[in-house]
């Protein structure tokens, strides 16, 4: 069964249809063949606009980790040997201080439903019953619905132009993480190591869904490595967090 066949799923993707079509009509006089790709581009931006008041939350929670830091390294070494209670006082300090440990989440979790609209806008051939012409339309010698596997040649110059852009910006994101990383004990110290690779994930899934949805993932990526430097300046300031250099704030 086709979930986008589900009624709500149905009109939801038959909205995004409409708006990214609408978009690109705007848009014609402006970008010509490629006003589709402009077409996503705008609509991740408005989204990321939208969840900007999250994104300042994010780093507000951020800053008072790093304030417990202290206090949660001083559980670690006190109840190393005893996991248990080393959970539940990790808890009850995160909730003494109302920090969330899993705020970092939330804008992955908010924009999912829109990764998967515009993933599943170009795969599907007819929206309400109608041709999806979005199909067709094109970013230079690729076409929004290839992948890197299907876009043949020299479509796929797009996408390598694309990965490699997206690739220089999880770098910079996984050397930002590395430095901001806090200390840990011998046994959390290598978890922020594993983690910093996250941004790479991107990437790799960049690589295999339409360039539509590549599109998407990648100005995303970049808005968040920018809008995190922006905000962790604006809203850390020089408050004099242990551990923060001067160049990361």
């Amino acid at each position: 069964m086709d979930i986008f066949s589900f009624a709500p799923i149905a009109a939801a993707l038959q909205f995004v249809y409409t708006l990214v079509s609408g978009l690109a009509t705007v848009l014609t006089p402006l970008a010509g063949p490629a006003a589709a790709a402009l077409a996503i581009i705008v609509l991740t931006l408005v989204v990321r606009a939208l969840l900007v008041p999250v994104s300042i939350s994010q780093v507000k929670a951020e800053w008072h980790r790093r304030r417990i830091a202290p206090k949660l390294k001083a559980l670690q070494d006190k109840y190393k040997a005893k996991p248990q209670v080393l959970q539940e006082k990790t808890m009850a300090l995160y909730k003494a201080e109302n920090v969330s440990p899993f705020a970092g989440f939330l804008p992955t979790l908010l924009q999912a439903p829109v990764v998967s609209l515009v993933y599943a806008l170009f795969l599907h051939p007819t929206i309400a019953g109608a041709p999806n012409t979005l199909l067709t339309a094109q970013l230079g010698p690729a076409t929004l619905g290839s992948s890197l596997f299907t876009a043949g040649w020299p479509g796929v110059l797009v996408f390598v132009g694309l990965l490699a852009a997206m690739s220089v910006v999880a770098w910079f994101s996984r050397r930002t993480a590395l430095r901001l990383a806090l200390p840990g004990t011998d046994a959390t110290a290598l978890l922020p190591r594993i983690l910093s690779w996250l941004p790479f994930l991107s990437v790799v899934f960049a690589a295999f869904v339409p360039l539509a949805a590549a599109l998407y993932l990648a100005t995303t990526t970049a808005w968040t490595l920018a809008e995190r430097a922006i905000l962790r300046r604006r809203y850390w300031g020089d408050r004099g967090i242990s551990g923060v250099p001067a160049t990361a704030r």
